[in-house]
């Protein structure tokens, strides 16, 4: 699947959400591929219904329109192959070593550098779906409360000896073309068969204890990757394994948010 052929990129100076653009772009009839790139947001969202911040100049927060021809039940997994996606294209444009927190989180160093939000809607009858992913780019620095598990790419650049500022265009390419090539994928087979085993070699949590914070009771048990649905895979204290969805829990690490 070609980048240029599939995405249709309209730039924002300011919008309130570029999700929440994508979801207007929908309702007049755009078609997949339609994205919306900001400089800045005045109501980022974030997962749970958390807000997302995001300053003018400093970082990439852009939206994607989805019209995969895919049961309803499926349609989560598009999350799987966006944090692929991004941890692919950070580590292949700026040589950084992102990893992937289960689902939708991208860590270097132990630190969040970017957020992945996707909401199915109904459009035209059907149902879309809209990719809304925000990096830390140029940030400098962050407040006191968010020093300790949030990073930024100028920042982790700057740690190996590089402070130049990062090129946010050309980082948002990169992401469109890896997304492109593992949606591509991803749409031959209807499943993430063909991307399973490069998201799992990705994921930071991957055979270490986590904590599983399900609203019946906290656990810990130990990642064993994720299954065909996406849903992240563990083995409990006894030996005996499950699955676990996002939709139904959050999880972090043991001694930190990884």
């Amino acid at each position: 699947m070609d980048t240029a052929d599939f995405f249709e990129i309209h730039r924002f100076a300011s919008v309130d959400s570029t999700n929440e653009a994508v979801k207007r772009a929908a309702a007049a009839g755009a078609t997949e591929g339609w994205l919306a790139v900001a400089d800045e947001q005045t109501a980022g969202k974030g997962r749970r219904g958390r807000s997302w911040a995001s300053p003018p100049g400093e970082s990439l927060y852009f939206s994607f329109l989805l019209k995969p021809d895919l049961a309803p039940a499926l349609l989560p997994q598009v999350t799987i192959v966006a944090g692929l996606a991004v941890a692919y294209a950070i580590r292949r444009e700026l040589q950084l070593p992102a990893l992937i927190k289960w689902p939708n989180d991208i860590v270097i160093g132990g630190k969040k550098v970017c957020g992945i939000l996707t909401e199915a809607f109904s459009c035209g009858g059907g149902t879309a779906v809209v990719v809304g992913i925000g990096i830390n780019v140029n940030t400098a620095a962050f407040p006191k409360e968010l020093q300790d598990r949030a990073t930024s790419l100028f920042l982790e650049r700057s740690g190996s000896g590089n402070a130049a500022p990062v090129d946010r265009d050309a980082l948002l390419m990169a992401v469109l073309a890896a997304y492109a090539e593992g949606y591509a994928r991803f749409m031959e087979e209807g499943s993430l068969a063909k991307i399973r085993e490069a998201y799992e070699a990705l994921m930071v949590s991957l055979g270490n204890e986590v904590r599983i914070e399900d609203p019946a009771g906290a656990y810990t048990a130990v990642c064993r990757g994720i299954g065909a649905d996406g849903a992240m895979r563990i083995a409990l204290p006894d030996g005996t394994e499950q699955m676990v969805s996002s939709g139904e829990i959050s999880v972090r690490g043991l001694y930190g948010y990884v």
